[in-house]
């Protein structure tokens, strides 16, 4: 029996066909504060198949995990199908299996002329600078062991928190409850929360939607609402913030430091007042009809009496000024801009207090001082930055192609740019709608993201790897490739920070724009490099 073991860096996907590799020599090289990965590949000559366990043994004061990479169906390449392999990846093995979910086993049934992998996490805080090695065994069950090192720079290094930059992934608290059938918030919804709101915090993230209204994006949602609403008479409502405040506190307790709040007007253009239930949504008892104006009589009294109590509820929990505030999603047109226009009007004139921001791409909606922080699109953020117009930065199912992205056919190494692309304008934040959307395209129905990656609406639109980056566990996320990849950029972007990098500083002059910028892994190796050679 012929097991052939190799290592590699985690910025490149191993398919079912990915031949052996010869052993390469690499070095990591880490903060002291910094983890870093890397993974094993393994695969069975002609014979019988057998299990394979993975073990990693790793200096004294590291600790070390080891999850096997999971294959999923991806069914088409995303469009625009690019040439180059620096902007594709998967070429020949799309359609087929490709490598995203990250499972907490260490054994494979390993089937014959079939190739697996398996990522290591090594935490090194514990250790002291200097160079060390890295282990991994793959012991089978008939036939010899075989033993592949990895060597580790551990830099005289701490790494700063992040400072000055947000990032949010919307959290969809719905997901939670249809997919675990909980009965809304009971306590088994607390218990499945946290874990996903721990996850989200340890992979960088510091910004958490909060639902406290069902959430005005992507469809009529099944009822959400944090907020207990109760209408003793017209126009006279009364709300109950248990729910809002255990939602606050345990995503604190979790590491998330700022809240993002729900949407008060409609998607894509502004013109209807949300979907506010009687209760928190049991029976969905509307409080108004959906067709209802956005700055109607109705709902201008509801909001007026909301907006007054959640102020009183931010300064009690004294999180006024770690808070962010819409108006309403992704407007784009002329009609969409006159909406916009009279619903941001009536937050002014109820709220003044409210600084608002908003994902859009349009520039005039920030020309005219709409919003208070536009979100812009990246296809169009760098003329955000040239008028000099402080603004976050998102994309949503594109720009694709040349750009930045991290879908199912993005390259590891291209994923690997975001911490450095973030840092090389002087963006305040960084938002991405799908932590964990599973469901079929502005639906309730569930899909199943093991097998379905595009919300089944890659047809009109929607890339195969945008709707999430964590999949269902038993009682937890099961976290993605590209959400480990994504979450090790962020940590280039703390380096820069560290180091106090000038924006355009000469290492930097490669980056042109979201389209135009290195996508070698080789690139980033010695980026990290002369950054850390600044600092020891």
């Amino acid at each position: 029996m012929q097991l052939n073991v190799w290592t590699a860096s985690s910025y490149m996907r191993m398919f079912p066909g990915t031949l052996p590799q010869k052993p390469v020599r690499f070095t990591i090289d880490a903060a002291r504060n910094e983890p870093f990965s890397f993974q094993t590949g393994i695969r069975l000559g002609e014979g019988e198949r057998t299990d394979v366990r993975i073990e990693a043994e790793a200096p004294s004061g590291m600790h070390v995990r080891v999850r096997r990479i999971g294959y999923v169906p991806v069914l088409h390449h995303n469009p625009p199908v690019l040439k180059s392999s620096l902007d594709r990846d998967g070429k020949g093995c799309i359609p087929g299996y490709v490598p995203d979910p990250l499972f907490d086993e260490q054994t494979i049934l390993l089937p014959p002329e079939e190739t697996h992998a398996f990522r290591i996490d090594v935490d090194p805080a514990g250790v002291k600078p200097g160079c060390y090695s890295v282990r991994v065994t793959a012991l089978p069950k008939k036939g010899r062991a075989v033993t592949r090192s990895v060597r580790v720079r551990i830099h005289d290094v701490v790494l700063e928190k992040r400072r000055d930059f947000n990032i949010t992934h919307w959290f969809y608290a719905d997901a939670l409850i249809d997919w675990y059938r909980t009965d809304l918030f009971d306590r088994r919804f607390w218990r499945i929360c946290r874990a996903y709101m721990r996850d989200a915090a340890g992979h960088g993230q510091d910004t958490i939607y909060v639902p406290v209204f069902t959430p005005p994006l992507d469809g009529v949602k099944r009822p959400t609402q944090l907020l207990h609403v109760q209408r003793s008479a017209d126009d006279v409502f009364r709300f109950q913030w248990k729910d809002v405040q255990k939602y606050i506190r345990t995503a604190r307790k979790c590491g998330i430091t700022h809240f993002e709040w729900c949407h008060p007007f409609t998607q894509w253009g502004a013109e209807n007042a949300i979907r506010v239930y009687e209760g928190q949504g049991r029976g969905e008892r509307l409080l108004w009809k959906p067709s209802t104006g956005a700055v109607s009589k109705t709902y201008r009294a509801f909001l007026s009496r909301y907006l007054s109590r959640l102020r009183r509820f931010l300064e009690d929990e004294h999180i006024t000024e770690t808070s962010f505030f819409h108006v309403s999603d992704e407007p784009h047109s002329r009609k969409h801009l006159r909406n916009y226009k009279k619903a941001r009007a009536l937050v002014r004139d109820i709220a003044p207090w409210m600084k608002v921001m908003d994902a859009l791409s349009d520039i005039e909606f920030a020309r005219q001082g709409l919003t208070d922080m536009p979100v812009a699109g990246i296809r169009t953020a760098l003329q955000f930055i040239k008028e000099g117009i402080s603004c976050w930065c998102y994309y949503c199912c594109g720009p694709r192609g040349e750009y930045l992205n991290r879908l199912m056919d993005t390259p590891l190494a291209k994923i690997a740019m975001h911490g450095f692309l973030l840092y090389r304008w002087p963006f305040k934040g960084f938002l991405h709608w799908g932590y964990n959307y599973w469901y079929e395209s502005q639906t309730r129905n569930l899909i199943d993201p093991y097998t379905v990656q595009d919300g089944k609406a890659w047809y009109k639109g929607w890339a195969y790897g945008d709707p999430f980056v964590v999949y269902p566990g038993t009682e937890g996320p099961v976290d993605s490739v590209r959400w480990e990849v994504f979450a090790e950029s962020m940590n280039d972007y703390r380096l820069l920070q560290t180091c106090g990098t000038a924006r355009n500083d000469h290492l930097l002059a490669h980056i042109r724009s979201f389209s135009s910028f290195p996508k070698t892994e080789q690139w980033r190796r010695n980026a990290r490099r002369a950054l850390f050679g600044r600092l020891t």
